[in-house]
């Protein structure tokens, strides 16, 4: 398939051509949509169910969520997996790395009895004893019903995620679907998926924080200055290969952006989808800033504010 030269995502829904590939009608479709509001549920409905498991992602869709987020690790093995974290500890009952287990290994652990610790009010006995998944398996239960909102995580990590990661896709057909969106805090991982398949919408995602030495913000991994400082340029920079950013709103309840870095980012072709917005009266106010989507725990919440 020949590709089109890249321009930035508003110019070319002004002009009535997809920036990536014009004769893909489901590709032209999923950008068009994107230019709607986009229901993103965090690890699932992870407010209510164990983020990355069966119960999460069915409740996220059945509550209207438009995409599932996944993350991804690689087991030792090389497969594909859904979780979080670098480690198991936190959201299962083995300890370590996931990289150094294998699937088989990470199959056996139980992801879903600690939800049930440690959200009593929200516990369920069928939560106890919940898998951790697979992208085949999740790609397999959903196929090309949903639309995924992938993040390669720690990628530096697993050289060979990216190419794993896009090769899957494409073989089940989920790029020329317009079912998939990846993001990444890791520009270099970024730029790798777009290397190897242009057609696949990216999202930059960035975190603004304070450091010990000083008060003003900084970006985690220096993609960007702080949201005061940054120019067109720089939201150019990162238009150069994705769709859109996906930034933190507040650190330690400090607000780190604002309704001008919405309209900065848009002036400059990208979309803002900002993470992870819980409550209805902060998903309010970004709706008011004009985001044009935003992650959230409680798709329902969410759902409910949109309509």
């Amino acid at each position: 398939m020949k590709h089109l030269p890249r321009l930035p995502l508003a110019a070319t829904l002004a002009l009535g051509i997809t920036p990536l590939a014009a004769q893909a009608d489901a590709l032209e479709q999923q950008l068009t949509d994107l230019q709607g509001f986009q229901i993103i549920a965090h690890r699932g409905a992870s407010g209510y169910a164990p983020e990355h498991t069966w119960p999460a992602y069915d409740k996220a869709r059945d509550m209207g969520a438009d995409y599932l987020e996944l993350d991804l690790h690689m087991s030792a093995d090389n497969r594909l997996m859904v979780i979080h974290d670098d480690t198991l500890d936190r959201t299962t009952n083995g300890e370590g790395n996931v990289k150094d287990h294998t699937l088989e290994a990470l199959k056996a652990l139980d992801a879903g009895s600690w939800f049930n610790q440690a959200h009593p009010e929200r516990a369920d006995d069928a939560y106890a004893g919940a898998q951790l998944l697979t992208l085949d398996e999740v790609i397999d239960r959903y196929g090309d019903d949903v639309r995924y909102y992938i993040e390669t995580k720690s990628p530096e990590r697993y050289p060979d995620l990216q190419r794993a990661l896009v090769e899957t896709l494409e073989a089940e057909g989920l790029v020329d679907a317009g079912s998939v969106i990846i993001q990444s805090f890791s520009q270099d991982s970024l730029q790798q998926i777009h290397a190897l398949n242009p057609d696949i919408p990216l999202v930059q995602l960035v975190w603004y924080s304070t450091t010990e030495d000083s008060d003003g913000l900084v970006e985690w991994t220096g993609v960007t200055p702080a949201p005061a400082e940054i120019t067109d340029a720089d939201f150019q920079a990162i238009a150069d290969y994705a769709v859109g950013i996906g930034p933190n709103v507040t650190y330690e309840d400090r607000d780190v952006m604002d309704a001008s870095f919405v309209d900065q980012a848009h002036a400059n072709g990208l979309l803002v989808h900002p993470y992870t917005i819980n409550e209805p009266e902060d998903m309010q106010r970004l709706i008011d800033w004009g985001v044009d989507g935003m992650f959230t725990n409680f798709p329902d919440r969410l759902n409910a504010i949109v309509d």
